[in-house]
């Protein structure tokens, strides 16, 4: 039997009817763009993340550029981000108009390292994106020192972390704005696309309002500043505001997953580690080998699937060759995505598959 990296059918039919009956009332009520379901799980989603503002926007990425823009970053601004991560991350700087500005991770976490940040802060640095990586917080406290410190912005990359902790706060609570995505693979998916801005700041979140529909406010066709075309759809709010009530318990799912994970496969491969202010909630369950390539053909010979997140660091991806400051090189990072494997993780899991996975694991390591 196949045992995939994710299984989004297990959870749809443990919820089925109430899927079922969210969207059949979108249809009944032919309200398809910014109606009462986005407005709903706006105020749902804020509360749960601990903001006073929610803006519901077309993805992740739109979420990252439109947080970008409405802080004032633009063209010629440098933002700095970490290398390891998901292309979209920083194809939002350059949506902005922005250049990246690529930091190494730290070892334990796979997140930006804080003690790297300084050194590469110029006059032109406008904004810091911490990526809260497989779900995963970065080390918030000293990032938000070094920003108040020389007046930048931090826009929290949270699409992987929803439910994440830092020292008891959410992920996306942290910064000046939060970002997060609702892709159908996260542990908050809709089906289709769809992502959230998310902010204390009252003025911020008017502005990314505007941005996302036009950049119109109120009065319809009548553009006050240059936007874009980016809200979340009527249909994709009304399968999350089934899906939101749910998500402590699928991630509490998660972490014990995690844990069976790590019990057997200590000492055998690196498995991830939980800093002392985090609470993970493993959105990608993510080892590390420098076997990698014969584990996960090893694997896939015992019908197991999975995956690399991600396998080519952006700093080295053709666009964005040239972009770092230190003759192209972050060491821990280049090493990492050399070494990195995806294994199955789902709430619906079964102990037995977790089980199957990593003796297959171990038994392989052996030889």
């Amino acid at each position: 039997m196949i045992i995939p990296c994710f299984d989004l059918s297990r959870q749809y039919k443990k919820i089925k009817k109430e899927i079922d009956k969210a969207v059949r009332d979108v249809f009944e009520s032919s309200n398809f763009i910014l109606g009462k379901e986005v407005e709903l799980f706006e105020k749902r989603f804020a509360k749960y993340v601990g903001m006073k503002h929610a803006v519901g926007v077309g993805n992740g990425t739109n979420a990252l550029t439109l947080s970008l823009v409405a802080c004032g970053v633009k063209g010629g601004d440098e933002v700095i981000v970490p290398s390891f991560t998901a292309s979209p991350t920083v194809l939002a700087v350059s949506d902005a108009g922005a250049n990246p500005v690529f930091v190494d991770i730290a070892p334990d976490t796979y997140c930006m390292d804080p003690s790297l940040i300084k050194k590469q802060i110029t006059k032109k640095t406008k904004a810091i994106i911490p990526v809260h990586l497989y779900g995963h917080p970065a080390d918030m406290k000293p990032i938000m020192e070094i920003a108040v410190k020389y007046g930048i912005d931090v826009i929290e990359d949270a699409c992987q972390a929803h439910g994440s902790e830092y020292r008891g706060r959410k992920a996306g609570s942290l910064g000046d704005i939060g970002c997060f995505s609702f892709y159908p693979t996260k542990n908050l998916g809709c089906f289709g696309d769809g992502g959230m801005v998310v902010t204390r700041d009252g003025e911020l979140a008017e502005r990314v309002r505007m941005l996302r529909c036009m950049g119109q406010k109120g009065r319809v066709y009548h553009s006050l500043i240059k936007g874009y075309n980016s809200r979340l759809d009527e249909l994709q709010a009304a399968v999350l505001n089934v899906k939101l009530p749910y998500l402590d318990a699928w991630n509490a799912a998660r972490r014990k997953h995690a844990k069976t994970y790590g019990k057997l496969l200590g000492g055998t491969v690196v498995t991830p580690s939980e800093g002392k202010y985090a609470k993970h909630i493993y959105h990608l369950y993510v080892i590390r080998t420098q076997r990698r390539d014969w584990l996960r053909n090893m694997l896939a010979k015992n019908s197991i699937m999975t995956s690399i997140h991600y396998p080519i660091p952006v700093h080295l991806q053709k666009a964005y060759l040239g972009c770092c400051k230190d003759g192209g090189s972050l060491p821990l990072t280049e090493k990492y995505a050399d070494e990195i494997i995806t294994l199955p993780m789902f709430p619906e899991m079964k102990t037995e598959e977790i089980e199957r996975v990593a003796r297959v694991i171990t038994d392989s390591m052996k030889n």
